[in-house]
């Protein structure tokens, strides 16, 4: 009965935390419009193989998600909640896959613990309300990956298949390379004889080849050169973004986005590694291995996203909630856990003089942020006094409950003060009353997403050394830019334009 209280209470937080507010938030520029665009666009051409984007095929990632949030769509209707819905749904089944793992490999309430972690790390539950890839690739490399531990190798081909067709070759090449790094580690070379490598390689195969080669098949040698080409060998080998590419930059978003538990982790990563008994360790360090080598790739990698490392959270969730389980075991002859006292305290700290600093800058997000330092003061305060009488589960039911608060906040408070200035559905919608249905319309490109998902207009797409340009040569044309691209003007471009619509940031220019 304790077991199921348990579990019940798991699924009513991790519930709230993903699904409260959903779908009131306007989908956020430029990521969230593309993966809502596509597949709406696939339903309107009845084409579920080709993805599209403004009328064109589109080669950026494998349908997966696509095809999930196309089915949301047929369900709910073409709207916010539709297009997060299967995020938040399969970040609920992530969740509770750490759960039935982690009480499998490591006990009843090293199982809870570790999904209640996960459940309340700021990066997975934010993408976990966030209509983007990330969450589902995440758990199908999740369960591919527990499926190897735990000897169910059929659950490793068909997930890591389903992973390939939800973001490419990472599919399977993660779970090879953490495999063969682990075999490497522990010199166990004859788990491959139980791995039933040639039925399960038929059977990954069976699922993951046949829209790849259907691709091929439409499309020819343009498919392998953008997908396999650009999107994945030259992000990997050249930045995208090239102010990001620098070797520390998953460092700081791992502390952020594994808040507060990563306050846990360093102790818990020495601990695990020097375990005393032997089947216990051997499944520690392979979290070890699966959580650090995917930090590691990505550091490697030249193009950086903050959601890139996602799938190093449920491994680093459930070794954090393995070393919090054991060290109230162990707290009979343990000193107080001054490590975790020290490094929740200086997290925090951080964490207040960014979001108050955040809020001066943005003046309409002060109110929220005032209430989010507020939030995390009292936590941390709270949460280190039940640490400092070594009351473990206290202080983690206080950061539990935090994190729900936060969350409280953030969806009422911060999100809706900020959507203006992260989404184009108020600027659409402006633009449909003043656009004569006829003229050019031209959109920067960060814009053009959610700009075409909430008017249906595709237009063309520009960067800012496009605008002044199109300014001086076209006739009478319509402009959808940032402010910051409406400063860069010149004097003689400013007088060829009337500003039409100002939302926030953004602006609607007419050239007449």
């Amino acid at each position: 009965m304790r077991n199921l209280s348990g579990l019940l209470l798991l699924i009513i937080i991790s519930s709230t935390i993903l699904f409260f507010n959903l779908g009131v938030t306007p989908l956020l520029d430029p990521d969230e419009p593309v993966y809502a665009e596509t597949p709406r666009e696939m339903l309107v051409y009845g084409d579920f193989v080709s993805p599209r984007i403004y009328g064109e095929y589109w080669y950026d990632k494998p349908p997966m998600y696509y095809w999930l949030v196309a089915a949301s769509f047929k369900v709910f209707g073409i709207n916010e909640f539709a297009a997060r819905f299967p995020s938040a749904l399969l970040a609920l089944g992530c969740i509770l896959a750490v759960y039935a793992a982690g009480r499998r490999l490591l006990g009843e309430r090293a199982g809870l613990t570790s999904a209640f972690i996960l459940a309340t790390g700021i990066e997975f539950w934010y993408l976990g309300k966030a209509a983007v890839t990330d969450i589902t690739l995440t758990l199908c490399l999740t369960l591919s990956l527990l499926g190897f531990i735990e000897k169910r190798y059929y659950f490793l081909y068909v997930f890591a298949a389903l992973a390939t067709l939800t973001k490419g070759p990472v599919g399977f090449l993660f779970p090879g390379a953490i495999i063969c790094l682990y075999l490497l580690f522990t010199r166990k070379f004859s788990v491959l004889k139980e791995m039933r490598l040639l039925s399960g390689t038929a059977l990954f195969l069976v699922i993951a080849l046949p829209w790849y080669w259907s691709m091929y098949q439409i499309h020819g040698q343009i498919f392998i050169d953008t997908f396999l080409g650009f999107h994945n060998l030259t992000r990997f080998t050249s930045p995208e973004h090239p102010e990001g590419a620098l070797w520390y930059y998953y460092i700081p978003v791992f502390v952020a986005g594994f808040f507060p538990w990563v306050a846990v982790f360093p102790q818990a990563v020495y601990r695990a590694l020097w375990h005393n008994e032997r089947e216990t360790r051997r499944i520690l360090l392979f979290l070890v291995i699966w959580t650090l080598f995917i930090f590691a790739f990505f550091s490697i990698s030249q193009t950086k996203l903050v959601s890139y490392i996602l799938p190093m959270f449920p491994p680093a969730a459930l070794l954090a909630g393995w070393y919090i389980d054991d060290l109230v075991g162990r707290l009979w002859r343990q000193e107080r856990s001054w490590g975790w006292i020290g490094l929740l305290v200086v997290l925090c700290a951080l964490l207040i003089v960014t979001v108050v600093t955040g809020g001066r800058l943005l003046p309409v997000m002060e109110t929220g942020a005032v209430l989010v330092a507020a939030l995390l003061a009292t936590v941390c305060g709270v949460a280190v006094y039940f640490l400092w009488y070594r009351r473990i589960y206290a202080s983690f039911a206080v950061q539990v409950g935090g994190m729900l608060l936060f969350v409280a906040i953030l969806m009422t408070s911060l999100l809706p003060a900020a959507a203006p200035y992260f989404s184009s559905k108020d600027l659409a919608a402006q633009f449909s009353q003043v656009y004569d249905g006829r003229s050019s319309v031209y959109i920067m490109k960060i814009l053009h997403p959610g700009f075409t998902f909430y008017s249906g207009l595709y237009g063309q797409e520009i960067d800012k050394e496009e605008v002044g340009t199109r300014i001086r040569q076209e006739g009478r044309s319509y402009f959808i830019i940032r402010d910051l691209d409406y400063q860069r003007l010149t004097s003689e471009e400013l007088q060829r334009i009337q500003v039409l619509v100002r939302d926030a940031d953004k602006l609607v220019l007419l050239k007449p």
